[in-house]
């Protein structure tokens, strides 16, 4: 059984960055697909960045393109999510979540994935 805890949100001003990190245990974490969405107060959990089990490929959610970036390294049982220019909107609770194997299309929805950490709060203040 595969758990996944991440790390390192907070509280950051507009423009500020922070990075997320998600350490994976008890599975064989190089064989999978990894994700991460986030759910503000009151809203659905949304798609925010996918990565490919070896991160030659990537994917992210329009809102954070260009801001955000996904990676890992498998050595370590890791994937981080560099959050930079952060907005107010990107104030949500951030998990990291491993996708089903084989992935399934697409990869930016909740049934893609099969385990999920306990999220981290990340709120940027305007």
């Amino acid at each position: 059984q595969v758990q996944l805890v991440e790390s390192g949100g907070g509280l950051v001003q507009a423009g500020g960055s922070l990075r997320l990190s998600c350490a994976a245990s008890g599975g064989a974490f190089s064989r999978y697909a990894m994700g991460w969405f986030r759910q503000a107060p009151g809203k659905e959990r949304d798609f925010v960045a996918f990565i490919n089990w070896n991160g030659g490929s990537t994917y992210y959610a329009d809102s954070v393109k260009g801001r955000f970036t996904i990676s890992r390294e498998n050595a370590k049982n890791t994937v981080t999510l560099q959050m930079n220019s952060l907005k107010p909107e990107d104030t949500a609770l951030y998990y990291c979540a491993r996708a089903k194997f084989p992935p399934t299309q697409p990869v930016g929805v909740m049934s893609a994935y099969d385990s999920w950490g306990q999220g981290t709060q990340v709120t940027v203040s305007s």
